[in-house]
């Protein structure tokens, strides 16, 4: 899932050391971070999708 972390908060990131980056990133659903998002510290967010290229699309 997509975390990033609510305005204002910063969220200790057992995995990496430190804290989520503002822009977020990509953790597994352990119960750590479903309780951050439980408790408010996190918001989920849907993954940005950049369009496909397509060859000869651009004829």
């Amino acid at each position: 899932m997509l975390v990033k972390p609510v305005s204002g908060r910063q969220v200790p990131d057992p995995e990496k050391g430190g804290f989520l980056p503002p822009e977020g990133r990509a953790v597994e659903a352990t119960t750590y971070w479903l309780r951050r998002l439980a408790e408010g510290d996190v918001a989920e967010v849907e993954a940005e999708l950049k369009p496909a290229k397509t060859k000869g699309a651009d004829k």
